[in-house]
């Protein structure tokens, strides 16, 4: 895999770490509205011009409202961000998610050549709270002919803090109750 990283300044360095905090901070604010909502959801993502740092998008995950279970708010941010620049390349772009993508995300951000993703809670955080695949993304990157910089994690606590909201806390509780459509197996 190449580093993108390379022959990048110490102050460079820094200053996109200062950028990638306040990014997330911007991802998790904006996520952390769904909290008071009747579908709250720890999972928010957006896209971000790598040079720049300008957003082009923000979403949130949206399986339960779109009865669709690839509704992943790094996913959906990948699509709609692909509509909005109508290309099917985000090279030039970086996503920041508020919890490590899962396998199928990582795929999209790659196939999208993302630049780079930046994730803040990992997936053993989730998986405390609700189902997940664990692999990796770092793992996902270095499998793939694609070549993408996984950074996290960013903001780590905060980020972790949209998983144990009271509220989400509840969600996730009827998430782990909710009975097989159709009503019970026999």
């Amino acid at each position: 895999m190449l580093n993108c990283d390379m022959g990048v300044s110490k102050s460079a360095a820094i200053g996109r770490s200062a950028l990638d905090e306040e990014r997330m901070a911007e991802i998790v604010d904006f996520t952390a509205k769904t909290l008071s909502s009747d579908r709250p959801v720890p999972f928010g993502a957006s896209i971000v011009h790598t040079k720049t740092g300008k957003t082009l998008i923000r979403t949130v995950n949206a399986v339960a409202r779109e009865n669709d279970p690839s509704a992943h708010a790094e996913l959906r941010a990948v699509r709609l961000a692909c509509r909005k620049l109508k290309s099917t390349s985000l090279a030039g772009y970086t996503l920041y998610s508020t919890c490590e993508p899962c396998p199928m995300c990582m795929a999209s951000a790659l196939w999208a050549r993302t630049d780079r993703v930046v994730y803040g809670a990992t997936i053993a955080d989730a998986g405390h709270h609700c189902l997940q695949i664990h692999i990796s993304a770092k793992r996902v990157a270095a499998r793939s002919d694609m070549a993408c910089v996984v950074e996290g994690p960013v903001l780590r606590k905060r980020c972790y803090e949209l998983f144990t909201h009271p509220n989400m806390l509840k969600a996730f509780s009827a998430w782990a109750n909710r009975k097989p459509l159709g009503g019970s197996p026999n």
